[in-house]
């Protein structure tokens, strides 16, 4: 490990720079998270069942149909894929996660549900005039810099049917992203990041002039080899969603907050629900 490199790696970086390494396709880390989101002790990863559960129930309310196609963008294990299927939905979901994609996959097939799966980014659907509804849940859109926002947002309105809805939640602004966070380090010989040896050093850095922190990991193995892992997280005004979804030709945009109850990852005021329309 050259510590001169260490010392660049760990001060703030430039809006928006990409890291080294992506935990959702990692072999080892995406394994963990599976496991992460069918826990029903934590809300790490995805929500609990209940939870999940009543967030149908909503947004079947806001988005009402019979036999409506639904596309579940970052769909992970399929939680509520497999409601929607129940209830009479064709469903398919997509998630660049190879180990999700594989439990969602053998988990319908157990439960004779026909869903339709895809391993893909939602970056590059390519679909048109063909969902009812496209949902994208557990604050998703909020993690991706504004350039792969626009490509998200153009790709949702082409894969749309006319008058079809677009469904996601967001971190409001009550949320303190700003906030700030101590540095961290973990020295394991197994955990999380790797089952091997290693050293993590996690900060937190705030743009203000943009509403966005970074979480930032870096991973030293034993062999002295680093990966960086970057999250971004943007918080949302009901009128920056507005200006953002009008540039895209959607309309009739409404903003509901208090959807949810409030968890150990954030307050109920902390999370808007956004319905949109092509």
């Amino acid at each position: 490990m050259n510590i001169q490199d260490l010392i660049a790696t760990t001060r703030k970086p430039e809006i928006y720079a990409k890291g080294t390494a992506v935990m959702w396709v990692d072999e080892y880390i995406s394994t963990r998270l599976l496991e992460t989101h069918l826990s029903q002790d934590t809300d790490l990863a995805s929500r609990k069942e209940t939870t999940i559960s009543s967030t149908i129930d909503w947004i079947l309310d806001k988005a009402p149909g019979d036999n409506l196609d639904i596309l579940d963008l970052g769909c992970g294990p399929g939680l509520y894929t497999e409601k929607l299927a129940e209830m009479g939905h064709r469903v398919t979901g997509m998630d660049f996660s190879a180990n999700s994609i594989r439990y969602a996959k053998a988990s319908a097939a157990g439960k004779e549900l026909n869903i339709s799966y895809v391993k893909q980014n939602y970056l590059e659907l390519a679909e048109e005039n063909k969902y009812d509804l496209v949902m994208m849940i557990f604050t998703d859109f909020g993690v991706l810099p504004p350039a792969e926002r626009e490509i998200l947002l153009a790709n949702i309105h082409r894969a749309l049917k006319p008058g079809g809805k677009f469904l996601f939640d967001v971190l409001n602004d009550n949320y303190p992203v700003g906030e700030s966070v101590p540095k961290e380090w973990e020295a394991a010989k197994k955990g999380f990041w790797k089952n091997s040896p290693y050293l993590s050093l996690s900060e937190s850095f705030y743009y203000e002039e943009r509403k966005v922190a970074l979480n930032q990991h870096i991973i030293i193995d034993e062999t002295g080899g680093m990966d960086v892992y970057r999250f971004w997280i943007h918080t949302f005004s009901h009128a920056d969603l507005d200006e953002i979804l009008a540039l895209h030709d959607f309309s009739g945009t409404a903003c509901h907050d208090n959807v949810l109850p409030g968890c150990g990852m954030y307050r109920s005021k902390d999370v808007t629900f956004c319905i949109t329309e092509k």
